[in-house]
């Protein structure tokens, strides 16, 4: 009985050794076909980049389209070299991501002075494409997001921020917006940059003392806003440099 039982584990240990093998051999030949595929729509995307690169490069709706099929396969040919690899090195676009980051940052600084480190999104595509010139080509909000996240690990304070009805704005310093503070951004920029505490009352119906103490906020410790205290209509009313159209 005992020798009987030997032999059947060791029937069964043969039998594993053999599934083991034939395991291997499966995920050989599975790991060989993957690299050919891989292999296969490396030289494709070569062709594809190499075919249609100046359009990328210059044609905003081509570029659009081709993030949006890159983003459907799981590749992002606009990281930057060390995090695209060899797809964006093919394409130039990883220096022209950070090329394009580096123009934002000339504007976020330039304008701090005066806007507070919050810029409309409008405006700034405007003032970007004014210092990078016809021949660069159209920039578009898509590219100018994309180009921010690469500014992200600089620590600098840099995100886009959606202030409501499908209006953006770009912060560029290291401090947060509280929500009313991206309400008042909203209305401002529905007023042309003027808010004042009537508005917030009238159409968010907030309490006299909630919208003095927000605006007050960013005139005093934020630094947002500018203080008009002579206005026609309001008798006391704020102007947001950042909701303001600025003619460069």
């Amino acid at each position: 009985m005992h020798r009987g039982v030997g032999l059947a584990a060791f029937d069964k240990e043969q039998l594993s050794q053999r599934f083991a093998n034939l395991s291997s051999e499966l995920s050989k030949t599975q790991v060989d076909h993957l690299q050919s595929q891989l292999t296969q729509f490396r030289t494709a995307l070569l062709h594809f980049a190499t075919t249609h690169r100046d359009s990328i490069r210059s044609d905003p709706a081509f570029r659009h389209e081709f993030q949006q099929m890159c983003s459907s396969i799981g590749v992002d040919p606009l990281a930057g070299p060390r995090k695209g690899g060899w797809w964006a090195e093919m394409l130039g676009m990883g220096d022209w991501q950070y090329e394009l980051g580096v123009q934002i940052v000339d504007v976020c600084v330039s304008t701090r002075e005066r806007n507070g480190g919050v810029i409309e999104m409008g405006e700034l595509i405007r003032i970007v494409s004014k210092l990078r010139g016809v021949e660069s080509g159209v920039i578009t909000e898509e590219d100018v997001t994309r180009s921010i996240k690469t500014l992200q690990p600089l620590g600098a304070g840099y995100e886009v921020l959606d202030v409501g009805g499908g209006k953006k704005m770009v912060r560029n310093v290291v401090k947060e917006l509280d929500a009313d503070q991206a309400v008042i951004l909203a209305e401002a920029q529905v007023e042309g940059g003027r808010i004042a505490e009537a508005i917030l009352e009238n159409r968010r119906g907030w309490t006299r003392e909630r919208a003095r103490a927000a605006l007050e906020n960013m005139l005093l410790r934020d630094g947002l806003c500018w203080l008009d205290s002579q206005d026609e209509h309001y008798g006391r009313a704020y102007w947001v440099p950042s909701a303001m159209r600025w003619d460069e």
